[in-house]
């Protein structure tokens, strides 16, 4: 007898129904001034081959939350990385392969920390977010809820910065705002807003891959940030 099946000693609910439960990331990536989506094509049917989120069914001995992590890290092979459940997906057609109820997950990522080995070998493909092709089931509304989520949090948390390099400039800063709200910004009043939170570290290094005068790198302040939260100051930008 296998170790989940032997968590319980006897089905009390053998007379019902059973279903399955699943759960779908929806992982965000931020590079080269573009917001990315990690999906790839799916290998089983229902709708094998067609373009999907990354997910996998919950196994018996563990949580929905220990599910989308052992997903992300299987997939990029990234652990401790920002991620939040979405909502409950649980129309009865949802999943022509059978009755299956799906938990959303999101994460953020840093593009360039993640195993790209690991990604490749599952198939996976980064897409630009306005470039993606349509998904499976109800993955489109899944990434759809996924975005409306992260703009609501940009707008009052500093969430963005868990999709930068640990260094950056304001510049980046604001060309990741800027992909998140489709919409550009004035960087005048961008670079006097993102200041006035006295949550960055101005450091002594500049990138000089823009220009040859090169613009000053950042660090958040997480330790800052936590404080301020703590008195109960948003973040609008």
């Amino acid at each position: 007898m296998s170790t989940s099946t032997s968590l319980w000693k006897r089905d009390w609910y053998q007379d019902h129904d059973p279903m399955y439960i699943a759960t779908d990331c929806i992982i965000f990536g931020f590079d080269d001034g573009i917001l990315k989506l990690l999906v790839f094509k799916r290998r089983v049917e229902p709708q094998k081959g067609a373009y999907s989120l990354i997910g996998s069914f919950v196994k018996l001995d563990e949580s929905v939350t220990d599910a989308a992590k052992r997903v992300l890290e299987e997939i990029t092979g990234l652990q401790n990385v920002f991620m939040e459940e979405l909502r409950t997906y649980n129309a009865v057609m949802r999943d022509p392969g059978y009755r299956c109820i799906s938990i959303g997950q999101y994460a953020l990522i840093r593009i360039n920390e993640y195993d790209k080995e690991l990604v490749e070998e599952h198939g996976a493909i980064w897409y630009p977010f306005d470039e993606l092709p349509g998904l499976v089931l109800d993955h489109d509304d899944m990434v759809k809820d996924a975005l409306a989520r992260l703009r609501r949090k940009a707008r009052y948390q500093p969430i963005g910065f868990e999709l930068l390099p640990e260094k950056f400039t304001i510049p980046q800063l604001q060309s990741l705002y800027e992909a998140i709200y489709q919409k550009k910004m004035d960087s005048r009043n961008f670079r006097k807003k993102v200041l006035s939170f006295g949550v960055l570290i101005k450091l002594n290094e500049k990138d000089k891959l823009s220009s040859k005068k090169g613009a000053f790198l950042y660090k958040f302040d997480h330790l800052k940030y936590e404080a301020l939260v703590a008195k109960g100051i948003n973040f609008e930008v």
